[in-house]
């Protein structure tokens, strides 16, 4: 499956914000659970150019946020499309956003952060080179949550230019 990447438009931006609905544990991760997410995600001040979507075929799959704390780290926040999770593909996907931000902004260090339950994601994520590095705790979506932090270097064999 082809990856393409684009600056998340306001309507798809508002598809995944109001009809993108996980089952289960995975609600966790519905936009409408936090008020404070939902209203950042929405706001295209807020997302600015730091926000792509990501489609294939023509059809919105998901979508990564891409911030830079500093000149070799970009850390990322991904969703993949619902309908799409838990059937084998989300290594595909990771990768195809890790070639992206790598030809884009040839970090030294990519980070992101993922609900410790999320175990899932934890082995696509260390599958993909990531290796945890710590956790925190995050007050989100009505209650407090333990986050997994994860770190893969970049060194030049790792680059894909």
């Amino acid at each position: 499956m082809t990856h393409h990447f684009t600056v998340l438009t306001q309507r798809q931006a508002e598809t995944i914000a109001y009809t993108w609905h996980y089952e289960g544990d995975y609600a966790f991760y519905n936009l409408e659970a936090d008020e404070d997410d939902l209203a950042e995600f929405i706001d295209a001040e807020q997302r600015g150019q730091s926000v792509f979507a990501v489609t294939s075929d023509g059809e919105l799959v998901g979508f990564v946020s891409v911030m830079r704390p500093d000149a070799e780290t970009v850390d990322i926040g991904l969703g993949m499309k619902p309908s799409l999770t838990g059937n084998g593909s989300g290594r595909a996907f990771v990768t195809s956003i890790l070639d992206f931000v790598k030809a884009t902004y040839a970090p030294h260090r990519i980070t992101l952060s993922v609900a410790a339950f999320n175990v899932r994601a934890i082995r696509v994520y260390e599958a993909c080179g990531f290796e945890q590095t710590g956790s925190f705790q995050q007050p989100t979506n009505g209650s407090t949550f333990t986050f997994i932090q994860m770190e893969r270097q970049e060194s030049p064999q790792n680059q894909s230019f």
